[in-house]
């Protein structure tokens, strides 16, 4: 029943009893003002009692209590002060709209209104449940909850007021007190209002939606359950006044429709949480929203929709596909915060919804690269976070994001990146946590993590080697965990994260010895000499810390306590003790930590910079029980019982890894190997078959055994055959570090090492070559070792084996292949001996350090004429080409060795240094290759004079780009490293000569005109090789003016114009050249530099080996090049982009093959062929393929890499497409059509390659395109038939081939070249082409 219909009730408001008075129920006496408070409540209580018995069909006694309910709507009752009272009445009022159903007693709309309002304040009482009122308030909301009472009130014109009365009270009232009956009740009350009713205004829904407000919320969670429930049971009916009010403020703008408008969208996340059918209206609204032109209005529409699409259960992302790509582009917008807000939000998405990683996954790359540092960092944050939970969260693209973030060029970024990857590292590699699919997933952290150790940053690497010791191998770890840890790790690590571990401990025992030397220097005498170099070890140390500015302070400060406080000196004394244990050296890092610490400082960077010391110093890892525990390990590898197939690592690769990782330590930490075990298994190991592993067993020998002869005679005696074995019968490798480990562990060395070479040089036979490589070896270090004792009878081995039975015969003949390179397998064994025998030369000059027999003149005799001849010192064209090579880069590599020691340096002669220096054009890839890292780390250990370095201005004829950025960062390390060290060392000053960059300027003079190549002084072609040349170095050294260098350099060059060639002085063509040189340096300095022409800090001193001594009236104010020829060096073509401006790489990527490797069935690169120049093909000679070769991203650094095709278009010549090729021609060159096709410049592979006779050049093909050259210019046609016919009477070379370099194509007018005579076929070496076939 209810009063969902009500009808007029006129009939009944003027009915009453016969009598005229109010009848009341039996025994119940009037009720007026008139009786006490008490008495009142009385009576109404069994009025109360006899309306509750009452029902809807007793018809007589709702016409005998008419009168009484009348009367109870009085305002003497309505108003009474006392709450008893008001509630009996109010009771009794609902039970009368219930017995009067559907027809209620009063008729008047404001007594409704009145009775209304007065029921619902006494609902307030609803809120004390123990009140003894209680059960009357319960009666009270049950009795109109089921009547539907307040349904009647529909027909008032107001009554919006009473609705909104009830719902704050309700929704007031409500508390955690409340049983599941009286919300239901509640529930039943207001549901009814706003299903039953014409709609909901805005004043009420303001009443329900309040409650929803995270501040009210907070406050009372019962009243936004209450909300919660209404609105799901009502959704259908109130949606479309949520709409309105949403439209209102959202779309018109409306703000003062409601008090709530302040809080749409917390209103909207929460009635999203509710029921997403609320909001079905309202989300196109938000979509509009996120377009608005303010920045604040879409950050905040972000943040709303970030809740609603990541919340859990959410399914709005595929449900509203066109919000959720609208929400996405928020990703790329304007506004910094905003796309800060969509970064955040990715991460709770990944979480909840992983099939939205694909949509999420385009826009974290395009942020992982935002402008934005805060962005950058945030992305990895949403990843890392995600991955932490479940890495089935994130897929591999996603994880490559956090991989190149690691070089990110902000430190913050870059640590987020590490320190993510390498907690991801440690939970599911290290400890498994989601098994080895998981694991196999990220894997490649640990490579990764160990590669930034190449970064140049002192944070990075400080990082690296915290992540090492906290997540790769936590240093926590129980000893036999900890180094089972390490050994797998090491295993599995690749090559060049081996390189940067090995790296690191070096780096650490590096630091350790300078804090070694710095606590020596304490315990010497206080004296200048010793302040001097207490500072420079200071330095040292400082540059070793993070900010190495502040840390000389801190360092200082530090050397300071450590001279006051003797405790602590002892402390760290025994911190880098060989001896100190690893749980020594947490408790010494901990004591020094807490004598340093200030209590009254909580941040204290000074313990910081502290602590980063002590724990690069600290021997964490490695003592004597982790050797002990990794021989252990390796044993049972060896004896097939270890986990190595669990841990994914082969035994075979475990015990070679296993050997190699004991063969660092063994430099590291010699002490910790002192013991019987661990020697007993390097003997097992000794006599494993596998090579390897055997020389990394004698090295740990070498390394570590110094006490063996006087500790473990028991070790020594079975060591000594096996060791004479290796060095008579094993590997090269093996017999090399054989005779060291005999050289450096025995007393008897000299009764040792006769024992080996007697018998080694008795037994050499030149016929048997395999059989000689190893003695070679063992003879040569022998001889390097113990000098005294074996120069003499290695002398006559030299004169009449080595050069005269070995060196100058030819006893096989090689491989006629073409290839200019072979891998070292396909070496023949008489080349091999042949370059160990120039080893053995050179090894046994070092030894001796003199040239009183005038040995080292002839050997280096031997080695000019091996470069002069190409690598065939006989002549008998009976070695192969790629052989040649070998015994090229072998001659070239030893004059470089003996250019070393200074009693031979004195003695090679300037020619025999510009023949060496050529070997750096070489026409071979690799040698040119491995020659220039052997220059570059001589140069680096400042071990070669400074002349040397002047050699890397020739890389810049190199014709790929790889090697020429290669000898660009070998000139920027050089020349860092010698200025470095001038500034660290006063006396260093004395030897500016030798160390001073800036003083490569004249060997580098000297060197270019003395370039075979440079043959014509007034060539602009070859003056801007030369140009080039001389730029490669000096772009470099002008970099910074530092001390006015500029005028010092320019100085220079004005004052080798005074002087004359010492190689050859009295030549008027060779001054010329050399004066030429000097103009030619002298322009490019004066184009770029504006301080050049400042007075020099002080005048150069020139080498007299290379320059006389300038005459007192000798006066060369000469210009040797002409103002156009000038304009035209300076002005003329550009060269290649990116040559001198290659991107820094790291020298660790020397040598890298950026050519797509090809299959084995494509022409090998390194082909030499012996063709004619086809005179339509003279203008396309060899030197044409440089640059454009380099830029093609391709390396001749392929042993079998295809011929590429040179068809880039030229214009005004009429040129044959790739569509016209003839495809017989494309069989003949053996390259597949889709290969050709993506290539349309020539391949720097190809420089190799010459001509066969029976191969005609397509004499079609279109000229090169006009671009500057690089690489070697050879004597081609282009130079005229006069100039070839004098060339002619002259050698054919200097040393050997060039590399090939490119050639500035022809103008149209003089495309055709003329034809070689005969004479100049037969003298001059035939020219390399290109194969324009395929």
């Amino acid at each position: 029943m209810d009063f969902t219909q009500p009808k007029p009730a006129t009939a009944l408001c003027g009915v009453v009893s016969a009598d005229g008075k109010i009848a009341y129920p039996p025994g119940v006496k009037e009720i007026t003002d008139k009786i006490t408070t008490d008495e009142m409540i009385k009576r109404l209580k069994m009025v109360v009692k006899t309306f509750m018995d009452m029902d809807q069909d007793s018809e007589d006694e709702k016409q005998q209590y008419l009168p009484l309910a009348l009367h109870l709507a009085s305002e003497f009752f309505l108003r009474n002060p006392n709450k008893d009272v008001r509630l009996l009445v109010a009771c009794c009022l609902a039970d009368i709209f219930r017995i009067y159903a559907p027809e209620a007693p009063y008729t008047s709309h404001d007594k409704l209104k009145d009775i209304f309002l007065f029921i619902t304040r006494q609902l307030k009482g609803l809120e004390d449940t123990k009140s003894p009122q209680f059960n009357r308030y319960f009666y009270l909301l049950e009795n109109l909850a089921w009547v539907k009472s307040y349904n009647i009130c529909f027909e008032l014109e107001d009554c919006n007021e009473i609705f909104i009365q009830l719902f704050r009270t309700l929704f007031s009232v409500i508390n955690n007190s409340h049983n599941k009956k009286v919300q239901m009740h509640m529930l039943d009350l207001m549901s009814s209002i706003i299903m039953e009713g014409d709609g909901v205004t805005q004043e009420l829904l303001d009443s329900i939606l309040i409650n929803l407000i995270p501040a009210h919320k907070n406050l009372n969670k019962q009243s936004f359950d209450l909300a919660k429930v209404l609105l799901k049971r009502t959704v259908q009916t109130i949606e479309a006044c949520i709409a309105n009010f949403f439209n209102q403020v959202l779309v018109l703008g409306r703000s003062s429709v409601s008090d709530l408008s302040e809080h749409v969208f917390d209103l909207i996340q929460e009635l999203f949480a509710i029921d997403p059918h609320l909001l079905l209206s309202v989300m196109p609204q938000l979509e509009f929203k996120l377009k608005s032109n303010d920045g604040e209005e879409r950050l905040a529409v972000v943040r709303l929709l970030a809740k609603l699409f990541g919340s859990k259960d959410s399914d709005l992302a595929t449900q509203n596909r066109p919000l959720w790509q609208c929400f996405l582009g928020r990703f790329n917008d304007i506004h910094v915060p905003v796309r800060l807000e969509s970064v955040k939000f990715a991460s709770h998405c990944l979480m909840n919804h992983p099939d939205l990683a694909k949509d999420l996954t385009e826009y974290l790359k395009v942020r992982s690269h935002d402008p934005e540092e805060a962005i950058r960092h945030d992305v990895i944050v949403t990843i890392i976070t995600a991955a932490k939970r479940d890495l089935a969260l994130v897929n591999d693209q996603l994880l490559g994001f956090v991989r190149e973030r690691t070089l990110d060029k902000r430190w913050r970024v870059r640590k987020e990146a590490m320190m993510g990857l390498a907690q991801l590292y440690k939970k599911y590699c290290l400890h498994g946590e989601a098994g080895k699919e998981a694991a196999e997933k990220v894997s490649w952290i640990k490579d990764k993590l160990l590669h930034i150790y190449y970064q140049n940053s002192i944070d990075d690497k400080l990082l690296v080697e915290k992540i090492f010791a906290q997540y790769l191998v936590p240093h926590n770890l129980e000893t036999e965990e900890r180094m089972k840890c390490l050994y797998y790790l090491y295993a599995s690590l690749d090559p060049n994260a081996v390189k940067a571990l090995n790296e690191m401990w070096k780096c650490q025992n590096m630091l350790r010895s300078h804090v070694r030397e710095l606590l020596d220097l304490h315990k010497q005498p206080t004296s200048e000499a010793n302040c001097s170099a207490m500072f420079g070890k200071l330095m040292t140390i400082a540059k070793n810390l993070p900010d190495p500015g502040k840390a000389q302070d801190f360092v200082k400060k530090f050397n300071q306590v450590l001279g006051d406080d003797e405790k602590l000196r002892s402390q760290l004394e025994l911190l880098i003790s060989p001896t100190c244990s690893c749980k020594q050296a947490d408790i010494c890092v901990r004591e020094i930590a807490r004598k340093l610490a200030n209590p009254k400082q909580p941040t204290n960077p000074f313990l910081e910079m502290v602590k980063f010391l002590l724990e690069r110093i600290a021997p964490v890892h490695i003592d004597s029980e982790a050797i002990s525990a990794l021989v252990k390990l390796m044993n049972k590898s060896i004896e097939g019982t270890a986990d190595d197939e669990e841990e994914g690592v082969s035994p075979d690769s475990a015990i070679r890894s296993g050997l190699e990782l004991l063969k660092v330590l063994s430099f590291t930490h010699p002490t910790s190997f002192h013991s019987a075990e661990t020697y007993e298994s390097l003997l097992q190991c000794l006599r494993m078959e596998d090579d390897k592993v055997a020389e990394a067993a004698i090295q740990i020998f070498r390394n570590t055994g110094h006490k063996i002869e006087t500790d473990l005679p028991q070790i020594r005696s079975t060591l000594i055959p096996i060791l004479h074995q290796k060095a008579k019968r094993g590997t090269p490798h093996q017999a090399k570090q054989a005779v060291h480990c005999i050289h450096a562990i025995f007393s008897n060395k000299e009764v040792q090492l006769a024992q080996i070479f007697e018998p080694l040089s008795r037994s050499l036979n030149a016929d048997v070559p395999e059989q000689l490589i190893t003695p070679l070896v063992s003879l040569g270090h022998i001889s390097m070792l113990a000098p005294d004792q074996f120069a003499s009878p290695m002398k006559s081995v030299v004169a009449n084996f080595i050069v005269k039975d070995l060196l100058m015969n030819d006893r096989s003949t090689g491989e006629k292949n073409g290839k200019l390179w072979s891998p070292d397998e396909e070496v023949s064994p008489e080349v091999l001996a042949k370059v160990q025998a120039i080893k053995l030369l050179v090894r046994w000059l070092l030894g001796m350090k003199n040239n009183q027999s005038k040995s080292a003149n002839s050997t280096l005799r031997l080695l000019s004429a091996m470069l002069v001849s190409e690598g065939d010192l006989t002549e008998q064209k009976r070695i192969s080409k790629s052989d040649m090579s070998r015994l090229r880069l072998a001659a070239g590599s030893a004059i470089m060795k003996l250019a070393q020691e200074p009693c031979y340096h004195e003695i090679i002669t300037p020619e025999q240094f510009q023949l060496c220096a050529l070997v750096i054009n070489d026409e071979c890839y690799q040698v040119r290759q491995i020659f220039a890292q052997k220059l570059h780390k001589a140069l680096v250990k400042l071990l070669l004079p400074l002349e040397y370095m002047a050699i890397f201005a020739l890389c810049a004829k190199d014709p790929v780009k790889e090697r020429r950025a290669h000898a660009r960062q070998c000139l920027l390390k050089n020349i860092s490293i010698r200025r470095e060290y001038i500034k660290q060392n006063p006396m260093a000053t004395e030897k500016l000569l030798s160390l001073l960059p800036e003083y490569v300027v004249p060997y580098m003079i000297h060197l270019l005109a003395h370039d075979p190549d440079f043959t014509r002084s007034q060539d602009v072609d070859q003056l801007r090789d030369i140009k080039e040349c001389l730029w490669f170095m000096l772009e470099v050294l002008m970099t910074k003016n530092e001390n006015n260098s500029h005028a010092f350099m320019k100085k220079m060059a004005e004052n080798i114009k005074l002087t004359r060639d010492a190689q050859s002085p009295d030549e008027s063509k060779t001054n010329e050249k050399l004066y030429t040189v000097c103009d030619v340096a002298l322009c490019v300095i004066n184009s770029k530099s504006a301080s050049c022409n400042a007075d020099s800090p002080k005048d150069p001193v020139l080498p007299t080996k290379f320059f006389t001594q300038p005459e007192k009236d000798f006066c060369n104010d000469k210009s040797y090049i002409s103002e156009e020829t000038r304009v035209l060096l300076l002005t003329g073509k550009p060269k290649p982009t990116g040559v001198l401006g290659t991107v820094n790489k790291p020298l660790s990527a020397t040598g890298r093959k950026p050519y797509v490797r090809s299959t084995g069935t494509e022409t090998g690169s390194n082909i030499n062929t012996n063709s004619e120049l086809s005179p339509s093909a003279g203008s396309r000679s060899s030197r044409e393929q440089s640059s454009e070769a380099s830029e093609t991203g391709v390396s001749e650094n392929e042993e079998n890499p295809v011929r590429i095709i040179s068809v880039a278009p030229v214009k005004n010549i009429d040129t044959v497409k790739n569509k016209e090729m003839n495809s017989d021609q494309s069989t003949q060159g053996n390259i597949s059509s889709d290969r050709g096709k993506k290539r349309i410049v020539t391949a720097a592979g190809a420089e190799n390659i010459q001509q066969k006779p029976d191969e005609k050049v397509d004499e079609s093909g279109p000229p090169a395109p006009s671009k500057p050259r690089r690489g070697r210019r050879p004597k081609s046609e282009s130079q005229g038939n006069a100039t070839k016919n004098d060339d002619l009477n002259k050698p054919v070379s200097k040393g050997r081939k060039r590399a090939a370099g490119s050639q500035e194509s022809l103008e149209a007018g003089n495309a055709k070249a003329p034809k070689l005579q005969d004479g100049a076929k037969k003298a001059v070496p035939a020219e390399r082409q290109i194969d324009l076939q395929r």
